[in-house]
């Protein structure tokens, strides 16, 4: 077994554990939220293949009815793809997956562009490399680029943590979907946002390119999670029932010494009681009112994300560079 399939498998696993029949989210939400948020979290990694409608449904305990609903909608929105004869993959064709590939292409026209006019010059191949390695470069077109996330504060920390990796004259700002939504944004060039937000962003603004981008949870979480006692009621409180089962499948993971874990969603009548018996409250990001009433003696802290570093250096500068390209062939030579 690939490391990229074991990785996939230990994910899964995670996933059918979390599901909880006695939620009032179904399971069919459950279960389509836990494998979109794994897929955007790269807990479940591009090009891993996922086990065949009947196969899932037998490791969850569900009907194949709903898991061939759920492998749908995720297909539509472009999660996943079914290839005939060989199963369903977690999808890695899209901007993540294939923008440094489509850099090299780039690269490679500009310098078969570039051969055959020293060419047409009586230039050499010789002459041609001491020509470009004494050449200056043209001043590098800035990229202006948008961070869209569901809350104000979180969508602007995603926007600083990329800050540094881009260049001196790119610029990011953060806004949420909701002000995209009740206006368009001017002078962007490149959108970034969450997988599980990429489908409604592009319908928005279908004329401008949007980066999926990978998101885990950051160290501060990790660090939370991995100290909370061994014997302590631990919940979960998520704001979208989308997000249940992958954050009960994360708080598992980095808290695997914890086997007390209840989870509640916003809207569900018996969330205030399950809170009441906590001693560790988790919330997720947008849940912060829940501080107000939390209860005596209870630990609370934030499920928080952050961007991917590795993913942000090895897809999503590579996009932004593809873009650039893109928009200065537009632009007409002075």
């Amino acid at each position: 077994m690939s490391d990229t399939q074991a990785q996939l498998e230990q994910a899964l696993d995670r996933i059918v554990t979390a599901i909880d029949r006695a939620s009032p989210v179904s399971v069919s939400v459950q279960l389509r939220g836990a494998i979109e948020f794994g897929i955007a979290s790269g807990e479940l990694p591009a090009g891993a293949r996922l086990p065949s409608v009947r196969g899932m449904a037998a490791r969850c305990g569900l009907s194949p009815v709903t898991v061939s609903g759920v492998y749908a909608a995720l297909q539509e929105a472009g999660h996943i793809e079914a290839r005939v004869g060989s199963g369903t993959f977690v999808s890695g064709s899209g901007p993540a997956h294939s923008a440094g590939a489509a850099r090299l292409r780039l690269l490679d026209r500009k310098i078969a562009e570039l051969v055959g006019l020293g060419r047409e010059c009586g230039i050499g191949p010789a002459e041609l490399s001491l020509r470009l390695s004494v050449a200056r470069p043209d001043a590098v077109r800035p990229m202006r680029l948008l961070m869209v996330g569901n809350f104000q504060d979180a969508t602007e920390a995603y926007a600083a943590s990329i800050r540094p990796h881009l260049d001196d004259s790119d610029t990011i700002r953060a806004a949420t979907l909701p002000e995209i939504t009740a206006r368009r944004p001017d002078d962007v060039d490149m959108i970034v946002a969450p997988l599980t937000l990429r489908p409604q962003v592009q319908a928005l603004i279908p004329d401008l390119p949007v980066f999926e981008l990978t998101l885990i949870p950051n160290e501060a979480t990790r660090v939370a999670l991995a100290s909370i006692p061994t014997e302590a009621r631990v919940v979960g409180y998520t704001y979208f029932p989308e997000f249940l089962t992958i954050m009960k499948a994360g708080i598992m993971r980095f808290a695997p010494h914890v086997s007390d874990v209840a989870m509640a969603v916003r809207g569900d009548e018996s969330a205030e009681s399950i809170i009441a018996g906590a001693d560790v409250l988790i919330y997720a990001t947008g849940a912060d009112y829940l501080l107000r009433n939390i209860p005596e003696g209870c630990t609370a802290f934030e499920y928080r994300h952050t961007p991917d570093n590795q993913s942000v250096r090895r897809d999503l500068l590579p996009a932004i560079e593809v873009a650039r390209a893109k928009l200065k062939e537009k632009e007409p030579a002075p």
